[in-house]
């Protein structure tokens, strides 16, 4: 015959047995981290400044092509050139923005930006690869010395060991005068 210590229990009772005994065994939960948010972009030198281009807003990075130099345009439209059997404008940027390349020809590279009706490629001293910045590091205040020319088309700074000025292709693609090539 049973005692009334070995009555049997209700499943609800044995779910509170077993939770209880978990949590008596349980070891402690490890420490909350902190998750921090990235912003992602491509960097780039132009002169001595270090820029980001927005993810989104490079379509491709191509080593300097072969082009074909373009009669009655401005000395920063280099040229044109066929990627892939599609015409690329190829555009001196640093010379565009009144600031000259000063990079070994080797280094340069072209960012290739396509946003609505602009396809074109603009030369930049060197391309530094993706960047990851954490988003608390963003200022919108813009440095003092920035060139005016410039200034339209840089939203902000991002600060990771050197300031990176957050650079729109897509500003400077819909700019007027981007957009007048013609001497």
């Amino acid at each position: 015959m049973a005692n009334k210590q070995d009555k049997a229990l209700t499943p609800f009772e044995l779910l509170q047995d077993m939770a209880a005994r978990s949590h008596r065994h349980a070891l402690g939960l490890p420490s909350q981290v902190e998750l921090k948010t990235y912003w992602s972009g491509i960097g780039f030198r132009l002169g001595g400044q270090r820029y980001v281009a927005p993810l989104g807003e490079v379509a491709e990075i191509l080593t300097v092509p072969g082009y074909t130099q373009l009669p009655g345009v401005k000395s920063w439209v280099k040229g044109i050139s066929n990627v892939r059997g599609r015409l690329l404008p190829i555009m001196d940027l640093g010379d565009f923005l009144g600031n000259p390349l000063s990079a070994r020809r080797a280094q340069r590279r072209v960012l290739v930006v396509d946003h609505e009706e602009i396809f074109s490629g603009l030369v930049v001293d060197e391309v530094m690869g993706m960047q990851h910045f954490v988003s608390e590091t963003f200022s919108d205040q813009l440095p003092d010395d920035i060139a005016s020319s410039i200034k339209p088309f840089v939203s902000g700074v991002y600060s990771r060991e050197h300031e990176w000025q957050v650079f729109s292709l897509f500003s400077l693609a819909q700019h007027p005068d981007f957009m007048r090539v013609a001497v």
